[in-house]
């Protein structure tokens, strides 16, 4: 297998976990995610991702608290999240969830348990671990471009790995919550989460897969 092979088989391998044993991943192997991930490029080496890494016990503190709070305050994030999905954008974001909701048993305009399942989100759907991605505000969207870079490196190097994950912009909605949970500073810009664990093979929302867009739906070729 050349190497473009064996990434594209991780590309296509990875997907965004939604249930999770609460098994631990040993340290050495979340150091290694960690140390591969540190290798993507970012503007001028700038690096401007910090990470707040949670063990199992911290985890469940915090799941407990932010599911909490997530049912009653109001949403408030550094970074602003999209005005609007319209087009294409809202067709595949609407594909997604209802692929999601099937798998689950959600049924269309059931409500309360969309709601139920989308507050999952702030469960960290069972994950036994949390890396918390962060940016320098002054760095504006350039450092929350590397930190997407971080984001897919590390999501890769755990899937290489055995682990999966689930990159989470929900968490973000709160990261007032989150700041004052990590007595993070103010000049500190929360990006997104991502819990990441063992998959559970057996839970229905791990059973669907989302598709791509083909290549004459994103590129443009000149001359």
């Amino acid at each position: 297998m050349t190497e473009i092979d064996t990434l594209e088989a991780l590309l296509r391998r990875r997907h965004s976990c939604r249930a999770f044993l609460d098994t631990p991943i040993p340290d050495a192997t979340i150091e290694r995610i960690l140390t591969t991930a540190q290798r993507v490029p970012s503007w001028c080496n700038a690096q401007p991702w910090q990470v707040v890494l949670t063990r199992p016990d911290e985890t469940d503190r915090l799941r407990k608290a932010l599911h909490s709070h997530a049912k009653e305050a109001a949403h408030g994030s550094d970074i602003p999240f999209p005005s609007r999905y319209a087009g294409a954008y809202q067709d595949r974001r609407r594909t997604c969830g209802w692929a999601l909701y099937e798998a689950v048993g959600v049924a269309k305009g059931d409500r309360d348990a969309s709601t139920k399942q989308m507050m999952e989100n702030f469960r960290l759907f069972g994950a036994p671990h949390l890396a918390l991605i962060t940016t320098e505000a002054d760095l504006g969207p350039y450092g929350v471009l590397d930190c997407g870079a971080y984001v897919t490196a590390f999501t890769l190097a755990a899937e290489a790995l055995g682990v999966a994950s689930i990159p989470q912009a929900a968490l973000a909605g709160f990261s007032p919550f989150l700041r004052n949970w990590f007595d993070l500073p103010e000049r500190r810009q929360i990006v997104c989460g991502i819990s990441f664990g063992y998959k559970d093979l057996e839970h229905p929302s791990n059973q669907f897969r989302t598709e791509r867009a083909g290549l004459d739906e994103v590129v443009d070729w000149r001359g």
